[in-house]
């Protein structure tokens, strides 16, 4: 996707950074600053060493070389949480688990939904398409549109309920 020159915003800029990174070995600042271009985002040296660092972006040598290359460390939600983990998580804070079509509602503790949400994004449980946390509500969507009731006995399963 080119923007032709057009300003675009951190997020959006800082999102193509992340991108270059992994479609290329890019060994230099001005390397990034070329690649934006050709994707029509202007940027100079001083912002892509700005946006290198929000990113958490490292310079890594590559397997077999002594070349160096920037990558994006794993992020904390990209990072798979293992099964014990979840088990414990969900044994810990759900209370009740419902659904109804492809929507499965979880019960915590006050305050304590983000906990269970954040497990559940980072498990790779079969049939999640995301989650939203309010204080003490998950709700879980399917990727099935009938999918609530499996995934609401899964949920269920590993909460121990």
């Amino acid at each position: 996707m080119s923007y032709s020159g057009a300003r675009v915003s951190k997020a959006r800029r800082q999102h193509l950074l992340g991108r270059v990174l992994a479609e290329h070995a890019v060994t230099s600042q001005e390397q990034i600053v070329e690649l934006l271009a050709t994707e029509g985002v202007t940027a100079t040296q001083a912002t892509v060493s700005r946006d290198l660092e929000e990113v958490g972006a490292v310079k890594v040598r590559v397997p077999g070389s002594d070349r160096l290359v920037y990558a994006i460390a794993e992020l904390p939600r990209d990072q798979l949480l293992p099964e014990d983990h979840l088990r414990r998580v969900l044994g810990e804070w759900v209370v009740d688990v419902a659904f109804s079509g492809n929507i499965v509602v979880v019960r915590t503790p006050p305050g304590s939904a983000h906990v269970v949400a954040s497990a559940l994004d980072r498990s790779a449980l079969e049939g999640v398409l995301g989650t939203v946390a309010g204080d003490d509500t998950v709700l879980i969507v399917s990727e099935e549109p009938r999918g609530g009731k499996a995934l609401a006995a899964r949920v269920g399963e590993i909460a121990g309920r």
